[in-house]
């Protein structure tokens, strides 16, 4: 299927691994030039990105600083995926409401929500200019926020409205803005002991590998299994590109039928 999106530019946050390396992978493929920003770059970003930007994007200065070097390395910005979410695994607690301290929603607010909502402003101009497209990557935990740290699930719903928002206001302008709602992906957020999905094994007292091998039962995944990164990259190749042309304001779910309801 030709995507119509060959010799367009691109800024992919959290772009180093995970579901936003895929992503830039993915774009690059396509023939876009990509711009990866992250707080740490990667091998793996730097063979397919145009440029990358190295920067802590649930910083204002973070934010406005990436699309400043993305619009210096590639005249202007066609796309825009605002992937960058999660959390700080070493800061991270897991616990009920009256167990998680303010920090912990600021530092989920700021890096899930508003960390999309600086770039989004900063990068807009240009968007509009190019009838541009932005996808946002939220989570399944917007809707439901089972399992979520703290925090997590009430940012991630934020952006899916802050994605209708957009939408609402700027598709007369021509810009298309979609959502993507993974539920379990196999990235690294998961599969690395070191990170979240090791935290939680460690929380409940068994072994990682014994913690990914029963998600798909203990999440109710439908399809038996979790996702991959690849999987939700092409969802997003395809939102983004003319084939999607009619698709405004829209959340798409990629779970594997984790979601019981509409």
């Amino acid at each position: 299927m030709e995507l119509g999106l060959n010799g367009k530019t691109a800024l992919v946050t959290g772009a180093s691994r995970g579901i936003g390396l895929a992503v830039a992978q993915t774009l690059a493929a396509e023939g876009v030039r990509v711009v990866g920003a992250a707080r740490t770059i990667t091998p793996e970003l730097e063979k397919v990105a145009a440029a990358t930007v190295s920067a802590d994007l649930s910083t204002r200065e973070g934010a406005v600083a990436v699309v400043d070097e993305a619009l210096r390395e590639v005249g202007g910005i066609d796309l825009l995926v605002n992937n960058v979410g999660g959390g700080d695994v070493d800061r991270l607690r897991l616990g009920g409401f009256l167990d998680i301290a303010e920090e912990q929603w600021q530092t989920m607010l700021e890096l899930n929500f508003l960390s999309a909502m600086r770039t989004t402003r900063a990068a807009l101009p240009s968007l509009l200019e190019r009838r541009g497209a932005i996808v946002n990557v939220s989570s399944v935990n917007g809707r439901t926020p089972a399992g979520a740290p703290v925090g997590y699930a009430e940012a991630k719903a934020a952006l899916t409205m802050f994605g209708k928002r957009l939408s609402e206001e700027f598709a007369s302008q021509g810009l298309r803005v979609n959502t993507v709602s993974p539920g379990v992906i196999g990235s690294p957020l998961w599969r690395d002991e070191a990170r979240f999905g090791g935290k939680v094994a460690e929380a409940f007292g068994v072994a990682h590998a014994d913690l990914l091998a029963s998600i798909p039962d203990q999440f109710g995944i439908a399809s038996g299994r979790i996702g991959e990164p690849e999987e939700v990259a092409d969802l997003v190749a395809f939102l983004l590109s003319e084939r999607a042309a009619n698709i405004h304001g829209a959340d798409h779910v990629i779970d594997g039928g984790t979601l019981k309801a509409a």
